[in-house]
């Protein structure tokens, strides 16, 4: 039999749970925007800026916080796709190699959780991945140290190159398991004995745990750098290397130019994004037969990064300045539902989906602005959410010549953007 606890303890245990509550209530009010921004001169720090979205506030599209983080600005990149449950979010600068962990649990007073630059013999890392763990699985673009020729903390010195691989062929990189204070968990390099010319630099990467597989997209973010046209996998359990694979080139011989971003589809597959503005649809990686068919191809090229909602594949399309919205419904097939075209000033590069609100923000380059689209799950249709807007009634959040709490002002240009759980 279960005594009943006396009343002094039940008063004070059920007020110690409403406090905590309380508490946690305090800590993370409302529903955020966290977006990744740096100096667009080059000459401060990047920073991660807080904006109100919560379409039901009246500081709907405003700005709320800021914190540095320590990098000195060189380009500014990407973080983390989705908020981890965690709330400790992983951002990069990649020219300066360095990458901070972002403690954005209070949104409203952001700060730094931890910093790293080189890891396990890699350098120059380029995206940050989940796995089931709460670890996360990175791709670095090179195994050694390649030196731009950039500082990297502020106030600190730059780190010595410990390799020259700019001139090197067959240039290839990593995928580094790191664990929240951004320790090495484990690694693997993307190098190929049977392909000594190919560019093997990890752009991004794609864990399947059910599966048991991380798919890896192999190209550079230098100019000056070959053509990526591989994918590999990898076993998840060990990181064991498995196959290196060449994407379909279509028609054009262009579709597959430089595949990028990775995304699973409804039906199971994978769906691959390439600087070519194809789409590929990658199948058959589970029994170590994948194969590869360019499935859609937009116009122009640079197209960016790609979300899959349901059974839409959501693309920014730089050429015609907007974000397009594919049905796959039939896989091998998808078809075209909607379309917002921003304005001509932007190029859209980063698309990044809130599950809470139904809504899609947008950055890109030519223009310090971040937009945000709604976005309807049951048609496919996206549109400009035109109640999220500056002071002058302009849609989206402007980036250009502001004071930021954090004690700096300057005109910002931001890249990776997150929303709130």
């Amino acid at each position: 039999m279960i005594m009943p606890l006396p009343f002094g303890v039940r008063a004070f245990v059920f007020g110690w749970i409403m406090s905590a509550l309380l508490a946690a209530q305090a800590a993370s009010p409302g529903h955020y925007l966290f977006a990744w921004a740096g100096d667009l001169a080059g000459k401060g720090e990047d920073f991660i800026a807080v904006i109100d979205a919560d379409p039901a506030s009246a500081d709907y599209g405003r700005l709320v916080a800021s914190a540095a983080s320590g990098i000195r600005t060189r380009q500014v990149h990407h973080t983390e796709y989705w908020m981890p449950e965690s709330g400790l979010l992983f951002a990069n600068d990649h020219m300066a190699g360095r990458t901070v962990v972002m403690d954005v649990r209070d949104p409203l007073h952001p700060k730094v959780h931890a910093r790293f630059g080189d890891i396990g013999g890699f350098s120059h890392p380029h995206s940050f991945l989940r796995l089931p763990n709460g670890h996360v699985l990175a791709s670095f673009q090179i195994e050694g140290h390649m030196d731009h020729g950039m500082g990297d903390m502020a106030g600190m010195p730059m780190t010595m190159p410990i390799t020259d691989v700019g001139a090197l062929r067959g240039v290839h990189g990593g995928i580094v398991e790191l664990d929240e204070e951004g320790h090495l968990v484990r690694a693997a390099s993307t190098a190929d004995p049977a392909r000594p010319d190919d560019l093997l630099m990890a752009y991004s990467l794609l864990p399947l745990p059910d599966i048991d597989r991380v798919l890896v997209t192999n190209s550079s973010m230098r100019d000056e750098d070959m053509i990526g046209h591989t994918y590999q996998i990898f076993r998840l359990s060990d990181l064991k290397w498995l196959s290196t694979n060449d994407l379909d080139p279509g028609p054009g011989r262009y579709g597959e130019i430089n595949p990028e971003e990775a995304r699973r589809g409804p039906d199971g597959s994978v769906y691959l994004q390439t600087t070519g503005c194809g789409i590929e649809r990658i199948t058959g990686i589970a029994n170590d037969h994948p194969r590869s068919k360019l499935v859609y191809h937009f116009p122009g090229s640079f197209c960016g990064v790609p979300t899959i909602v349901s059974h839409y594949l959501i693309q920014s399309v730089r050429l015609t300045h907007a974000v397009v919205v594919l049905d796959l419904a039939q896989p091998d097939r998808p078809v075209e539902v909607s379309r917002a075209v921003l304005d001509a000033q932007i190029a859209p590069h980063w698309t990044g989906y809130d599950a809470k609100t139904h809504r899609l923000a947008v950055t890109g380059y030519g223009e310090n602005r971040l937009f945000m689209l709604t976005f309807d799950t049951a048609t496919g249709t996206i549109m400009m959410d035109k109640a999220f807007h500056d002071q002058t009634g302009r849609p989206g959040f402007d980036f250009s010549e502001r004071s930021w709490p954090h004690g700096w002002s300057g005109s910002a240009v931001a890249h990776g953007v997150v929303f709130s759980r």
